[in-house]
């Protein structure tokens, strides 16, 4: 996920996005200790793709704040 891709979307459905990130993560970290984990490059991936959506949501809450002044 692109951080371009995210500039489209609304904060509310990136907020959602970010819900479901943040659900894989915790399931593939319960994987990881268990032993059971497959792919565990993915681990990496959703944390930079949480990071990726807060930046975002930071940016487009800065910009509406600075378009209201």
């Amino acid at each position: 996920m692109k951080a371009k891709e995210l500039r489209e979307h609304s904060i509310e459905e990136m907020q959602a996005k970010e819900r479901d990130c943040r659900e894989e993560l915790f399931k593939l970290n319960l994987q990881k200790h268990g032993g059971q984990i497959e792919k565990s490059s993915r681990i990496r991936e959703l944390r930079r793709d949480i990071a990726r959506i807060q930046t975002v949501i930071t940016q487009k809450r800065s910009a509406a704040a600075a378009g209201a002044k």
